[in-house]
């Protein structure tokens, strides 16, 4: 039988409220619900002394945790993180990480699949006393600069910044068709999900939806294509795939929202520079294949 652990909080997980704690604690193999209930009954004590799910924690402070095993879940189909390749980092600092997001790699783990940025974080920071975490998502599809958090706190400061807009956030996309505007065009939609979540969920422009706000700025225009710069203000779900594609402009090699084909088939959407809130900027040029260069 397990017994309770005294665990002392350190710098990186200062500022968690004490559920939050437990949570990444027990790597959420302890369903909130019984973490409540710890919580309640005083089998959680910080500093000997019974605390409240939404106390925020100090550094410093011993966290009781009483005795738990973990639940053996059946893995997910795919790779382990450990097989996976690892991941490319662009910059690292004491407190943040960007992550260069291949194709086909989504965020977040799901029932489906083992492997994600989460995951590999986890397996490239094992004894990281706070599990690098990203601040926001790409799509499974979607390449380029992804943000985490090696902090609580900085964890806390990126999300803040993103909804307060002090961190710009600029994408390529090579979209279908010509472009007839000679200056930036100003999206502003309002975009609602259209069917059930999963592998065939989709948003589109609708009069009720979530505000989504961007400028798309011609870079080269093609017969067939045309390359833009994308500057996302809004980080709604498949923003900027479906506001180009309500404008008759999908993204090459976004199959779900009619964009052309390609062969072999990939999305030709990447996130390529990120300024942060105190002027650093982080640049990541695409790997796209040819014909679909970014530079004249």
């Amino acid at each position: 039988m397990p017994s309770a652990t005294q665990r002392t909080v350190s710098p990186q997980e200062a500022g968690q409220k004490l559920l939050q704690f437990l949570l990444r604690a027990t790597r959420k193999a302890v369903p909130q619900s019984a973490l409540l209930k710890w919580i309640r009954t005083g089998q959680v004590r910080v500093d000997s002394r019974r605390a409240k799910p939404y106390d925020r924690l100090e550094q410093g402070q011993i966290v009781r945790i009483p005795p738990h095993e973990a639940d053996a879940a059946p893995a997910p189909d795919g790779p382990t993180p450990e097989a996976a390749p690892p991941l490319r980092i662009v910059l690292e600092t004491t407190d943040l990480l960007a992550i260069a997001k291949p194709r086909g790699l989504p965020t977040q783990p799901g029932s489906k699949h083992a492997d994600s940025v989460c995951t590999r974080l986890k397996a490239l920071y094992p004894d990281a006393p706070f599990t690098p975490t990203p601040a926001h998502r790409l799509d499974r599809d979607t390449t380029g600069i992804l943000l985490a958090a090696k902090t609580y706190e900085t964890l806390r400061a990126l999300n803040d910044a993103l909804a307060a807009k002090t961190i710009r956030k600029f994408y390529l996309a090579w979209a279908a068709g010509t472009w007839d505007l000679s200056s930036p065009l100003d999206m502003r939609d309002t975009l609602a999900k259209t069917r059930e979540r999963g592998a065939n969920e989709r948003v589109s422009t609708t009069a009720d939806g979530k505000p989504a706000s961007a400028t798309a700025t011609l870079l080269r225009q093609r017969p067939e294509a045309c390359l833009l710069e994308i500057r996302l203000r809004t980080g709604r779900t498949n923003q900027i795939r479906a506001q180009l594609a309500a404008r008759n402009h999908p993204i090459l090699g976004d199959l779900k929202y009619q964009g052309p084909k390609l062969h072999p088939n990939r999305m030709l959407l990447h996130c390529h520079h990120v300024t942060l809130p105190d002027g650093t900027d982080i640049t990541l040029p695409p790997d796209w294949p040819d014909p679909y260069g970014w530079e004249e």
